[in-house]
C-alpha cells in the first residue's frame, strides 16, 4: 500500500471508488509477504499484487464482488497442484482481507498516503471483522495524531496505543481485541516507515545506472556531486533528490539511520575517502566503494591514515557488487543490487540451484500470541470464503 501511495492519491483525488485486497497473513512459501495489496477501481483498472500471478485473477473477482456490495470479505488461499483450481503452486497459505474504499476510510487512506509521500512514518489501522459493523472503518496514526475512527472509543483507546508503538517500523500485524461483546474485534495494523535512503556520491554513468536500480528497488535516491557541470536531473532522472556538494559535507549534515545505503562512485581519493571515513563512523545498512583492487588497495591505505579503525574498514563493500562478471554500468549496478540483498538477508548470494532449505525468507507467517487465525470459516485449498466480512 505504501508503494502505491501515488497512484492511489491520483484515484482518491479522482474520486474514483475502489476496492484493496491486502495479505494479512502467510504460512508457509508464498510469493509476497503481509501487507502485499492488490487495489481494483470501479472500472476494472488494477493496481498492485498478492500473489505474483497464482491467484491473481480470483482476488480481482473478489475485489469487483466487494465493490458491488460493500460487504468486506475474508479468504485464504492454499496449495493447489490442479492447473484448473484456484491455489498457490508454491506449498504454502495466504489469507486475503478485501474491503471497498469511499467516503471516511478514503479520506483516512489519503492522508496516510500523503503523510508516506512527506516521509513520515504512519500506522493504518483496518478493522477486519467484529460486532455493530466496524468491518472497514479505518484510523491513520501519526506520532502527533490521528484520523478516523473504529466506531468504538474503547477501542480506539486500544487501536492508537498499539499503532503507535509501530512507528517507524515497516510491516503488517493483525490483533485481536477482547472488547467486552460476543465477538472479538480483528484489527489489521499496517505501519509504513519512509522508504529506506539510498545516498550515491558520484555524478557518473555508474551512478546514473545505480540510481535508477535503487529507485526501482523502492529506495528514496540522492545523487550528490561537487562538479555542478554534471550533476544534474536531467542526468539523474530517476534519483528524488540531486545536490551540488562535497560528499563528505552533504553527508556530515544529513540525517541516516541503519536503513540507509551509501555508495561512492567516484573512486577518486579527494572525494571517496572523507566520506568513506564518514560513513564508516555512522551504524549504515551498507557502505559501498567503486574501483579496482589497487584503487581499494590505495584507500584502505587513506583510510588508515584518516584515523578510520580497522573493524570499522571491514564494513566497507568495495570493490562493491557480487561476482557476476559485470563491467558495464548496468550491469554493475545489477552486481551491486545483488550484494545489497543478500547483506540486508544474511543470504550467501550463491545460486539457488546450489543450494538446499527456503528460497525465502522467514515471513513470520505462524499466528504471533494474540493474533489468532486471520480467516475463520473459509477453505483453505480452494480459496472460497464463507464469511461476509535488516543492518549490516
Amino acid at each position: 500500500m505504501r508503494d502505491l501511495a501515488p497512484r492511489l492519491l491520483e484515484w482518491q483525488a479522482a474520486g474514483a471508488p475502489y476496492a484493496i485486497a491486502s495479505v494479512v497473513a502467510v504460512r508457509g512459501s508464498a510469493p509476497l509477504r503481509p501487507g502485499a495489496a492488490l487495489c481494483v477501481r470501479a472500472d476494472g483498472t488494477a493496481l498492485g499484487s498478492v500473489s505474483g500471478g497464482c491467484v491473481e485473477g480470483a482476488v480481482y473477482d473478489l475485489a469487483r464482488e466487494v465493490l458491488d456490495s460493500g460487504q468486506p470479505r475474508f479468504v485464504s488461499f492454499g496449495y493447489s497442484d490442479d492447473a484448473f483450481a484456484i491455489g498457490l503452486t508454491c506449498g504454502g497459505e495466504i489469507d486475503v482481507f478485501v474491503q471497498a474504499v469511499e467516503d471516511d476510510t478514503a479520506r483516512v487512506l489519503a492522508a496516510a498516503h500523503l503523510a508516506v509521500e512527506a516521509r513520515r512514518p504512519v500506522v493504518v489501522a483496518r478493522v477486519m471483522s467484529g460486532p455493530d459493523g466496524q468491518a472497514g472503518a479505518a484510523v491513520a496514526v501519526w506520532k502527533d495524531g490521528h484520523l478516523g475512527s473504529t466506531g468504538r472509543a474503547g477501542l480506539d483507546l486500544l487501536v492508537l496505543t498499539d499503532a503507535r508503538s509501530r512507528l517507524g517500523q515497516d510491516g503488517s500485524t493483525v490483533r485481536t481485541y477482547d472488547t467486552g461483546t460476543p465477538s472479538q474485534t480483528r484489527v489489521l495494523l499496517e505501519a509504513w516507515a519512509p522508504s529506506p535512503r539510498l545516498l550515491v556520491f558520484g555524478a557518473n554513468a555508474h551512478a546514473a545506472a545505480v540510481s535508477q536500480i535503487g529507485a526501482f528497488l523502492g529506495y528514496h535516491v540522492t545523487v550528490c556531486d561537487a562538479r555542478s557541470t554534471f550533476t544534474t536531473p536531467e542526468r539523474f532522472p530517476h534519483a528524488h533528490e540531486v545536490v551540488v556538494e562535497w560528499p563528505h559535507r552533504y553527508l556530515a549534515a544529513a540525517e541516516t539511520d541503519r536503513t540507509t545505503v551509501v555508495c561512492v562512485m567516484t573512486h577518486d581519493p579527494k572525494f571517496d575517502v572523507p566520506v568513506l571515513a564518514e560513513a564508516l563512523a555512522r551504524p549504515l545498512a551498507y557502505v559501498g566503494a567503486l574501483g579496482s583492487r589497487r584503487t581499494q588497495a590505495r584507500r584502505i591505505r587513506d583510510l588508515a591514515e584518516a584515523g578510520v579503525s580497522p573493524d570499522a574498514m571491514a564494513r566497507l563493500h568495495a570493490p562493491l557488487g557480487l561476482d557476476l562478471g559485470a563491467s558495464s554500468p548496468q550491469e554493475t549496478a545489477v552486481s551491486f543490487a545483488a550484494e545489497l540483498i543478500a547483506v540486508g538477508s544474511g543470504r550467501s548470494g550463491r545460486s539457488l540451484s546450489l543450494l538446499d532449505g527456503p528460497i525465502h525468507a522467514a515471513t513470520g507467517g505462524s499466528p504471533q500470541r494474540g493474533q489468532g487465525r486471520c480467516a475463520a470459516g473459509t477453505d483453505l485449498v480452494h480459496g472460497r470464503s464463507s464469511a461476509a466480512l535488516p543492518a549490516h
